[in-house]
């Protein structure tokens, strides 16, 4: 924790900030190791060069932070007092410039933010932040396989609850009580599990379709645990198939291959895209993946990197993201093949180890 306030200290030396603040409970909990949902409740870090670090919380979260929270200077307000007097009280006088997280705040915590610090202008801190998280350290990955784990674990369980007869909402229901008896603190985003020509909707939602012999069957899930994120894909036949269904499967998992196939560090995140897209588009079903190949993956399901065709930042070690391939024809059904990686000094550790081929289930 003590690093990260370090390279965030040198980063507002060279943007020329006098203070900032961190409002977004992640980036807090990043910082200074204390988690929590303060819900409407005010929550913030803040740093001033050359003072210590100060952070405020609920009073009501007083004893939790203090039994976690790297910084020791923790101060508390209840639900009657203002939390922005007491901003006020430790970033005193006129400030230059300070910095602010702009996608986190909203308007009328800004404006209240304005009413009571004297600060002459604002700094967006986001794009450091971001470059802070992308490189995951030793630690980070360790969590993130235990959410990995116990995601697969689930899906391990869950299929056996699989039989034609079976509604997909019924599923989602049995896979989300498994998360919690494995140990996850709770899904990382709405379980989808989508059968028959559901799967041809990437986003789509589960509802009361039974499953039936001859279907796709697709579950697209993760959970959180201790506050790192999974996410994993893997799309199955509820029977025999038929011949266009598998050839649009063993598409999908060549893309997943060749995709991963090609991450290391040095290469654009644009080309790990093509790798994938490119599988696809030459089995003649280029229109049928209408989205990004993957995105990045920590604290926050979904964050930095987007993987896709024009994005030209470069892949470097230490990221972790998904690939996740797909082709969805309406009418027929869909096929997604979902992994997390991490970008390793010489290449890529694919940190998913739920087999890939196509299984028969049900």
């Amino acid at each position: 924790m003590n690093e990260r306030l370090n390279r965030l200290d040198t980063s507002m030396q060279e943007m020329g900030l006098e203070a900032l603040i961190i409002t977004d409970p992640k980036h807090v909990y990043y910082l200074t190791g204390f988690a929590s949902d303060p819900h409407e409740r005010f929550l913030g870090l803040a740093l001033r060069q050359g003072e210590e670090p100060v952070l405020i919380v609920p009073a009501l979260d007083a004893e939790a932070a203090l039994a976690a929270s790297s910084v020791q200077n923790i101060i508390t307000h209840s639900d009657t007092d203002h939390p922005y007097n007491l901003l006020k009280e430790h970033l005193k006088g006129t400030i230059t410039s300070l910095g602010i997280e702009k996608n986190q705040l909203t308007v009328s915590r800004f404006e209240l933010l304005q009413a009571s610090l004297e600060a002459q202008s604002y700094q967006d801190i986001g794009p450091v932040l971001q470059s802070l998280r992308v490189q995951k350290t030793p630690e980070e990955v360790i969590r993130m396989k235990h959410a990995i784990h116990l995601i697969e674990e689930v899906l391990r369980q869950g299929l056996t609850r699989v039989q034609v007869g079976v509604t997909e909402i019924e599923l989602v229901a049995e896979l989300e009580y498994l998360m919690k008896k494995l140990g996850a603190d709770g899904p990382s985003f709405d379980t989808m599990v989508l059968s028959g020509s559901n799967t041809a909707l990437p986003h789509g939602v589960p509802g009361q379709r039974k499953i039936q012999n001859g279907d796709l069957l697709m579950f697209d899930m993760g959970v959180f645990a201790n506050g790192y994120a999974s996410d994993i894909t893997r799309t199955f036949a509820v029977g025999n198939i038929n011949k266009e269904q598998s050839t649009i499967y063993n598409t999908v998992l060549e893309a997943n291959l060749q995709g991963i196939q090609s991450i290391r560090p040095g290469v654009t995140l644009a080309s790990v895209d093509q790798a994938a897209r490119s599988v696809i588009e030459r089995a003649g079903y280029g229109p049928q993946f209408m989205h990004r190949l993957g995105h990045g993956l920590g604290m926050d399901v979904h964050e930095y990197p987007s993987i896709h065709g024009n994005n030209l930042d470069l892949v470097q070690s230490g990221m972790v993201f998904t690939v996740e391939p797909g082709i969805y024809v309406p009418g027929l059904g869909g096929v997604r093949i979902e992994d997390d990686i991490v970008v390793t000094e010489d290449g890529v550790e694919v940190l998913t180890s739920f087999p890939k081929e196509l299984t028969i289930v049900g």
